[in-house]
């Protein structure tokens, strides 16, 4: 039910980015609004993904291929963004902070409008890209009874921390 959740949350990030790419030059008020609700709702699918990982839910794919029950908790958070559909969602999620924190700047309204629309055409594209190509909550079946496990490479500290730093 959670991956369902992270997915229904991507579709709905989607329709708020490609709304603040079309909206936001004619509606102003959305300047604060669009970014925020992209933010939350990307914040969510990333905390969805990072919940398959912790809790070992194999019916994930990404999850099957990228994590184990043995490993350590870091490295079962670390194992959802070091693959491609994780990393993709983390760089997402971290467009989606900045664009949230640029909604509520207080610089020239033209400078920050057209930023926003840029943003929001550039989530709605790769937003698109995550779902349709390389969807982080995409089912297998049958569930395996284990998982592949993280790649050894990743399994040091400085690796396991460098991507969200």
């Amino acid at each position: 039910m959670i991956p369902e959740i992270g997915h229904f949350a991507l579709m709905l990030a989607v329709m708020v980015a490609l709304a603040q790419a079309v909206l936001l030059p004619t509606v102003p008020a959305l300047k604060r609004v669009t970014p925020l609700l992209q933010c939350i709702c990307v914040t969510l699918a990333f905390g969805c993904l990072i919940h398959a990982f912790v809790t070992s839910d194999f019916s994930v794919t990404t999850v099957a291929n990228h994590s184990h029950t043995l490993k350590p908790l870091i490295y079962k958070i670390t194992g959802s963004w070091g693959n491609h559909e994780g990393s993709m969602l983390l760089w997402i999620w971290v467009m989606g902070v900045y664009g949230a924190v640029l909604g509520f700047q207080r610089n020239a309204e033209t400078l920050t409008t057209t930023a926003l629309v840029l943003h929001g055409i550039l989530q709605t594209g790769l937003l698109l890209f995550l779902l349709l190509t390389s969807n982080p909550f995409e089912r297998v079946l049958p569930v395996p009874y284990e998982g592949n496990g993280l790649n050894p490479l990743l399994q040091d500290i400085g690796l396991a921390i460098h991507p969200p730093i």
